[in-house]
């Protein structure tokens, strides 16, 4: 008897070990540790519906969705604030299997975040549709007002801001991604400064690239859980896979290492001697371009 229960046993063993196995190959195989995404704004669909089903046809897993104009307005012209709208988002984002995996709070690219009186409550009008929406991302450029390289001066009001951005954020459980033109040791100073685990880095190619750095050393330096988002393109000329500046099978051993996962975003890269305005043609090379190397 006690022969027939070993027996069985090791055979439940053996099926839960290769069930087990099999479910990490299938994770594996269908890209769980990285997933592919683009930005609605860069395919001219800001805030647009149409938007889920052309980031469908272009091949993406996912949308980087717009918080709408920002200007002079106090908060953000965003339609996702309207029940109505929110819900035929959310029903655009299922029918069409393209998850939002981040608000995108671009107005900032412009605008003053160090000055803009009323840019924290901005802020924590995007981390209420970040709930609303179900996305733990969201996208923050400190643009070109709040450059710490051209305006170092700024720093005081820069961090006081974003420690009161964190307390929002993290009674909400959701991270905001800051843009910053700092380099990695730069950003790790300037993210121990604001001692919250809910501001990290989106971390942007180009920005790496265009200042001369070393793309890969700049990723081991921040590490993974200073990452929240990376946005995986350069400036627009070739596409990805054309692009000498950028070694990817090195990008993906590089962030293999670190342990990082997350969303690998499609910003621009186009293809400036082909068709620089088929929208399709060159976001689909790219978002093709990165799964074939990363999924």
């Amino acid at each position: 008897m006690k022969q027939i229960l070993l027996l069985t046993l090791s055979a439940l063993l053996c099926v839960c070990s290769f069930g087990c196995t099999t479910t990490r190959k299938k994770e594996t195989e269908k890209g769980e540790q990285y997933k592919i995404a683009v930005v609605d704004l860069m395919i001219l669909k800001r805030q647009k519906l149409s938007a889920f089903p052309l980031a469908k046809e272009i091949g993406a897993d996912g949308l980087e969705v717009d918080m709408g104009g920002l200007g002079s307005r106090p908060t953000f012209d965003n339609k996702l604030a309207n029940d109505s709208l929110l819900n035929e988002f959310l029903n655009a984002s299922k029918d069409n299997g393209i998850e939002i995996c981040a608000l995108s709070m671009s107005g900032f690219y412009a605008q003053s975040f160090p000055f803009k009186e009323t840019a924290v409550e901005a802020v924590h009008d995007c981390i209420k549709s970040m709930k609303r929406v179900g996305t733990k991302v969201g996208f923050l450029p400190l643009g070109v007002e709040g450059d710490l390289l051209q305006y170092p001066e700024r720093r005081e009001a820069i961090v006081e801001r974003l420690k009161q951005v964190a307390k929002y954020a993290e009674e909400a459980g959701v991270v905001i991604g800051i843009e910053t033109a700092l380099d990695a040791k730069g950003e790790v100073e300037l993210l121990d400064e604001i001692g919250s685990p809910a501001i990290q880095i989106s971390f942007n190619f180009s920005n790496a690239l265009s200042a001369g750095r070393d793309l890969y050393n700049e990723l081991e330096i921040l590490g993974k859980d200073r990452i929240c988002q990376i946005h995986a393109t350069n400036k627009d000329g070739v596409w990805l896979q054309d692009d000498p500046q950028i070694d990817m099978k090195k990008v993906k051993q590089t962030l293999d290492k670190m342990g990082w996962s997350g969303w690998l975003i499609v910003e621009r890269s186009r293809d400036a001697n082909r068709s620089p305005r088929d929208v399709k043609e060159n976001f689909g090379a790219n978002v093709a371009y990165l799964k074939s190397i990363f999924q």
